[in-house]
């Protein structure tokens, strides 16, 4: 009642006034939204998983976004210095609709906190707001803390693999044994049966110990990135793109499929220039991937062209463009893109509101 009748008082002010009562556009709200639901990691870590729902919600994703069916934004980034009182860090803000489901989603990534070791803290932390599409009214606030962020790169690499290599590619390499290559490698075993090989600076016997565990495929560890590269079909990386990890004449002469998802900002860079300008270059999303992937390196160098790009993966997902056609080097640039934000968003929240 008092809400109404403050309402009727504002529009006989303003029709007292110069101002028009139609250009009153916004009136006192008599209701409001209920609050987003709340889920924990805990709850998060326990009923989500690379598993069919969340690689073909990515695949479908990519599908989409081939054929403009995505509202995708470039991601926002926020650099955090380093000072007395804060950093160093970064944040990345990335988000998008996928046309025709009931839900879009933005996402707040933060990495590279280095110092929160000192706080016996992971590195890393992040949400997913998941909002209805109807409504505009956020539904929930995922505390994912990046276990979302890495599962739906999980799936990307699932659709990479499914899509750029062949059935009979299955000694597979992860350059890098972090959260992500675990990732990676039970993606890798959702597509088809595989042998794993494992290198990184550290963790390396620690992972392959325990994929070989968790899969039932057998996984050792390479004394070295160029041993591993030239026994693998497909190579996965996932490194801090710092610097390239791996050199052309490692590469197996039969073919091979690198799958790159280290780099996602412009100081990043896991793959050598002459190896992106000899492949068949496949980025997740060009407008990303020659910003802040690895594609930029070479246009920066000018050893290659946007012309030189054939494809986006999605297109290769659509049948479009053609995936493996022969003993050809095969790079899968993954930045991470809004779609599979909102594809893995859609699936927790189809999961878990139902809890």
């Amino acid at each position: 009642m008092l809400a109404a009748q403050l309402g009727r008082a504002l529009v006989r002010r303003i029709g007292r006034s110069s101002v028009s009562s139609a250009q009153f556009v916004r009136p006192l709200a008599l209701s409001a939204f209920p609050p987003p639901r709340l889920f924990d990691y805990k709850t998060i870590t326990a009923n989500l998983k690379i598993d069919k729902d969340t690689i073909d919600a990515v695949e479908a994703a990519f599908g989409a976004l081939a054929k403009g069916h995505v509202d995708v934004p470039m991601p926002m980034h926020i650099g955090i210095e380093e000072t007395s009182v804060a950093g160093p860090g970064d944040c990345h803000i990335k988000g998008g609709y996928v046309s025709g489901t009931p839900t879009f989603t933005v996402k707040l990534a933060c990495v590279s906190f280095y110092n929160n070791k000192n706080l016996n803290l992971p590195p890393g932390s992040g949400i997913f707001i998941v909002v209805n599409a109807v409504t505009g009214a956020p539904l929930g606030i995922f505390s994912e803390n990046r276990f979302m962020t890495d599962l739906r790169t999980g799936a990307a690499g699932a659709v990479a693999m499914k899509h750029c290599t062949t059935a009979t590619q299955d000694v597979v390499g992860f350059i890098g044994c972090g959260a992500i290559a675990r990732n990676m490698a039970r993606a890798a075993a959702a597509v088809r049966p595989i042998k794993g090989v494992a290198y990184a600076i550290d963790g390396a016997e620690q992972f392959a110990k325990d994929m070989e565990a968790e899969l039932g495929m057998p996984f050792t560890v390479a004394p070295s990135a160029e041993a591993l590269c030239r026994q693998s079909d497909v190579i996965f990386t996932q490194t801090p793109g710092g610097s390239t990890v791996l050199e052309k004449s490692w590469l197996n002469p039969k073919g091979v499929t690198i799958i790159a998802s280290g780099s996602d900002q412009p100081t990043k860079q896991e793959i050598p220039i002459d190896v992106l300008k000899a492949s068949k270059y496949i980025a997740d999303l060009v407008k990303q991937t020659s910003k802040v992937g690895e594609l930029r390196s070479a246009l920066k160098a000018g050893a290659m062209k946007l012309e030189d790009v054939h494809a986006e993966l999605g297109e290769v997902v659509n049948g479009t463009k053609s995936g493996r056609e022969g003993n050809e080097i095969i790079v899968v640039d993954l930045t991470g893109t809004g779609a599979q934000d909102a594809a893995i968003g859609q699936v927790a929240w189809d999961k878990l509101s139902k809890l």
